[in-house]
């Protein structure tokens, strides 16, 4: 049995079909779903509205399925189509290929073997960006894509512009998208990454025509307007919903807190000493009137004294925001004990606000400092005694 062979049965296994949208790419359509053939018959080809010639095309290949419609809606409007076509035909996979002959088939096998390794995923077909034939503007729009994908997701990823992927069908058809144009490329990444699907890469060839020969319907102004709209949602979803999100969802996912109890807390190949003083450090960092900055201090500190950066973030969270008025309210009694007759009383039930900071800003600054450093010790002398108490008792289980 040869290679192509084996590939063709490796598609049926999978339940796996290719989709080709296309739009006015007549004069490299029919090579493209040739070359497809050559690895699986289970092709569905999206002609979103095209005006040329592409209709007489596909009168020629009657062994695939062909969805037309009348007008051009977008390249992200003729996947989600075809997205809904191969799950009717029982499809549970999707490789999308571009029409334009920019992809080669033989990269085909790839994914497959990705699937095999990495499970449900989307799977990108990462191009080369680096070769001297890649138009400027798509290497602009490539480094662009990628910045914001990792904005928004937090995922490297090495080709987000890529057309070339697989998808999974099962795991999208519950997500509603909105975008219908080459902007859903982007959408359809960061929604899925938002649902805990994951993410992949395949390295795949490419060809760039030369530039009198090429073909693209990417409209530079409308297109990158698009898509800089859509970034800026996707951003303000991300920082004002996902990441709270993620952060209450880590606050209660047990697996989590044992992994950093064993490998950071009961860490053997750490002296408690080393332990306690990273806490103890967080502790301070999270009090001191730096908001804002705490954190990323907090980091950068770390790594130059050289403690344990878990430790340090997870201790410097005491001020997240149900905190804060706690801490801005024993920051101001603090500084009131220590300035004695000067001080100024305040309710912890009905004045802690921007203003009462602002208008006893020296009493405050100079008890959380205080608060800071006196938290700080006892909390890091507190986690000393419960780290000796613990390497006791399992040094003498051991020793048992």
């Amino acid at each position: 049995m040869n290679e192509l062979q084996k590939s063709k049965e490796r598609f049926e296994m999978l339940k796996v079909c290719i989709i080709i949208p296309t739009y006015n790419n007549s004069s490299t359509l029919s090579e493209v779903i040739c070359s497809t053939q050559e690895y699986t018959k289970n092709i569905i080809v999206v002609n979103d509205g095209s005006k040329d010639n592409s209709a007489d095309v596909l009168k020629n290949f009657k062994s695939i399925e062909v969805l037309n419609y009348p007008e051009n809606v977008g390249k992200g409007w003729a996947l989600r189509k075809g997205f809904e076509l191969a799950r009717k035909k029982g499809y549970r996979y999707a490789i999308s290929i571009d029409s334009d002959g920019q992809h080669f088939a033989k990269d085909l096998p790839s994914f497959l073997d990705k699937l095999d390794s990495v499970g449900d995923a989307i799977i990108i077909g990462a191009r080369n960006m680096t070769n001297s034939d890649v138009p400027g503007k798509s290497s602009f729009a490539h480094k662009f894509s990628n910045f914001w994908f990792k904005v928004e997701t937090g995922i490297n990823v090495p080709d987000t512009q890529s057309g070339y992927r697989l998808y999974p069908l099962d795991l999208l058809k519950n997500i509603s998208f909105y975008t219908t144009k080459y902007e859903f490329e982007i959408e359809v990444l960061v929604r899925a990454s938002w649902k805990g699907i994951k993410i992949e890469s395949t390295e795949v060839s490419v060809f760039y025509p030369p530039k009198e020969e090429r073909i693209t319907h990417f409209r530079p102004f409308a297109d990158f307007s698009r898509i800089s709209v859509l970034n800026t949602i996707l951003v303000i979803i991300t920082f004002l919903y996902i990441k709270p999100r993620s952060f209450i969802k880590s606050l209660f996912n047990k697996e989590k807190w044992e992994r950093i109890y064993t490998d950071h807390f009961l860490n053997n190949h750490e002296s408690n000493l080393r332990k306690s003083t990273s806490v103890a450090f967080g502790i301070f960092m999270g009090i001191i009137p730096i908001w804002g900055f705490q954190l990323i201090t907090a980091i950068f500190l770390a790594v130059l004294l050289r403690l344990n950066k878990t430790l340090v973030i997870i201790a410097a969270n005491i001020s997240i925001t149900p905190m804060i008025p706690l801490i801005v309210y024993l920051s101001f009694k603090m500084g009131g004990f220590c300035l004695g007759s000067k001080a100024t009383d305040i309710e912890f039930n009905r004045n802690i606000s921007i203003e009462s900071v602002n208008a006893h800003w020296q009493q405050y600054l100079f008890g959380s400092v205080v608060l800071a450093i006196v938290a700080s010790i006892a909390i890091g002398l507190i986690t000393l005694t419960i780290l000796k108490i613990i390497r006791r008792k399992t040094g003498s289980i051991k020793e048992a």
